[in-house]
C-alpha cells in the first residue's frame, strides 16, 4: 500500500509542472528595443492551410506602437523556413485606410519578429502580420490584423 502511495505521489510531482505549464502563458514577449511594453487591443492569428502560423499583437511603450508576430511551435516544427512581416498601420476608427508605418520582415526559421516601432500613439492603429516578403501584403497572402486602438 505504501509503495502504491509513493508511486502515485511521485507521478503527481512529475505531472504538476506539466499541468502548471499548460495554464501559463505560451510565450513572454520581450521587445529588444524597448524594455517596457504593454499589449493593447486583441490578439490576431495568421492561419495557412488550416494551421495556425502565428499570433499578432500590438504593444505600446517608449512613446511608440509596436507590432509583434510570434510563430507557433506547431508551424515551426513542421516547416523548415518561412517568410513573414509585421507592421503598425494607422487607420480610421472604423478600420479603413491603412497606412503602413514601420514594416519589418524576416526569412528563415525564426520564432518572433518585432516591428521597428512607430511614433503613432496619438493615431488609430492596428498591428498586422502576414506570410510573405513585404513591404506590403500581397492579395491572397495569409494575414492577421488586431483590433483598432485609438
Amino acid at each position: 500500500m505504501e509503495r502504491r502511495l509513493a508511486k502515485a505521489a511521485g507521478a503527481g510531482i512529475i505531472a504538476l509542472p506539466l499541468v502548471l505549464g499548460l495554464s501559463g502563458p505560451a510565450h513572454a514577449e520581450t521587445n529588444p528595443s524597448c524594455s517596457s511594453v504593454t499589449q493593447i487591443g486583441t490578439t490576431a492569428y495568421v492561419t495557412t492551410g488550416g494551421q495556425t502560423f502565428a499570433s499578432v499583437k500590438q504593444f505600446k511603450g517608449c512613446n511608440k506602437n509596436w507590432a509583434y508576430l510570434y510563430v507557433w511551435e506547431g508551424y515551426r516544427s513542421s516547416h523548415s523556413s518561412w517568410h513573414a512581416c509585421t507592421t503598425i498601420a494607422t487607420t480610421t476608427a472604423a478600420g479603413a485606410g491603412n497606412h503602413v508605418q514601420d514594416v519589418r520582415c524576416n526569412s528563415g526559421k525564426f520564432t518572433e519578429l518585432w516591428s521597428s516601432g512607430a511614433a503613432t500613439l496619438s493615431d488609430c492603429t492596428v498591428a498586422v502580420g502576414w506570410i510573405g516578403y513585404g513591404p506590403l501584403p500581397e492579395t491572397g497572402e495569409p494575414l492577421g490584423r488586431t483590433s483598432v486602438r485609438c
